[in-house]
């Protein structure tokens, strides 16, 4: 039976965007009672937008891969691993379509420099990045999967062993703008998390 039709929007439609919001916003305050998260933050196939203030990663290495979001054929993207990342002023968003309109889940975090975002073995599945990027050591054309620093390649993705890599002693990036299909995290440690959905969309709303 087909579902309910409003507004150009399937209620199932709706109620498959929303759970596994509803669902990782569950998890992440359980893991925050115990102090540490380790998750990833995917939502439904869509793209999210991310901004920090500053990122300072140790072990750093990016390869290209093939991203398989839920409900989309393959996606290329670049992904960037860091062995032990340092954020301050980190905002993930995602616009969910529904019936009553846009609603963006932001989520906020590390918005205290004394207090930063801390994550291990972090990855980052993006499309588009903009920062003021600092690399040291950093060695370019390596091999991917042969790379000195880094956590290694996520095995969860399709990646070429032999394709082109580049990695880096340690990074700074700074004024962070970029959209990914998906974070992940062996452990994230969201200090001051923020947690709120909106209505709308686009600048103001979202994280830019």
């Amino acid at each position: 039976m087909e579902s309910h039709v409003r507004g150009g929007t399937r209620w199932r439609r709706f109620a498959v965007v929303m759970v596994p919001s509803v669902a990782a916003t569950a998890a992440i305050g359980v893991a925050l009672a115990q102090g540490a998260l380790a998750a990833s933050f995917s939502v439904s196939g869509q793209q999210f937008k991310v901004t920090a203030e500053t990122l300072h990663g140790e072990g750093f290495e990016q390869y290209g891969a093939l991203d398989v979001p839920s409900g989309k054929g393959p996606v290329p993207v670049a992904v960037s691993a860091f062995t032990d990342a340092t954020i301050t002023g980190l905002c993930q968003s995602v616009v969910i379509p529904t019936p009553i309109g846009d609603v963006t889940l932001k989520l906020k975090a590390g918005t205290n420099p004394k207090n930063p975002v801390v994550a291990h073995n972090l990855y980052i599945d993006l499309d588009q990045l903009d920062a003021d990027a600092t690399f040291n050591h950093i060695n370019i054309g390596v091999a991917a999967g042969s790379t000195t620093y880094g956590p290694g390649i996520d095995n969860k993705k399709t990646t070429d062993p032999g394709s082109f890599a580049q990695e880096a002693e340690s990074a700074d990036l700074v004024n962070v703008h970029q959209t990914a299909w998906g974070t992940s995290a062996g452990t994230f440690k969201l200090a001051g998390l923020s947690l709120r959905l909106h209505m709308g969309s686009g600048k103001g709303v979202e994280c830019y």
